[in-house]
């Protein structure tokens, strides 16, 4: 591990990556091309799943959400792909407008490597609102919720399985099955408090 997270630079990264998308249309075919050369603390090497979520101030609203469950970039082009992404691809949304951006707020969830749950019959009593996130799998259908959902709703830990498995498609007791796969992560979540203003940190 390179040491910690810069969660004012990391949020810096991702609004100035959604900005230039904005800014230069068509210019970029990857949002990471930016930053590839630009010189960055030995964190940002590292190789971390991450999601990017914008909401609207002050009503906190979520605007997208979108990211990498697993560790497959390192944080330098995962940030500004997942900016980009949760601004102008989240199929729930429509594409973020330049005047917009100034009226969100953006949180970015560094994720732990997922570990699965394997002992069916123990997954609720090993998950920890307030504490872990989940992903469920079970063929081509998969679901991930961040921890912070979870205690945004109030769910137990019942409840935050079964509503990750709506997430993914499938019925709600699907978690409860062998050939379903859980995992739980954990997350180091940085955010800002209003649109490019102060940056907050903790580990959930």
């Amino acid at each position: 591990m390179a040491g910690p997270i810069d969660g004012r630079l990391a949020i810096s990264i991702a609004r100035e990556a959604v900005e230039l998308g904005l800014d230069h249309p068509g210019r970029y075919d990857d949002l990471a091309t930016p930053f590839a050369d630009r010189a960055l603390p030995g964190a940002f090497e590292e190789r971390r799943g991450l999601f990017v979520t914008l909401t609207r101030d002050p009503d906190d609203r979520l605007r997208g959400c979108v990211g990498f469950p697993f560790p497959a970039y390192p944080l330098r082009q995962a940030i500004p792909r997942a900016a980009w992404a949760a601004a102008e691809e989240d199929p729930r949304f429509p594409p973020v407008g330049r005047r917009e951006l100034d009226g969100l707020k953006i949180e970015i969830s560094i994720l732990t490597p997922p570990e699965a749950l394997r002992d069916r019959a123990r997954r609720a009593a090993e998950v920890v609102v307030g504490r872990d996130g989940l992903i469920v799998e079970r063929g081509e259908a998969s679901g991930l919720l961040l921890p912070q959902v979870a205690v945004e709703e109030g769910w137990d830990p019942e409840r935050f399985l079964s509503e990750t498995c709506r997430k993914a498609g499938l019925p709600l007791g699907a978690w409860r099955r062998a050939d379903t796969i859980v995992r739980r992560f954990r997350a180091e979540l940085v955010r800002e408090r209003s649109p490019r203003g102060p940056v907050e940190a903790h580990e959930l």
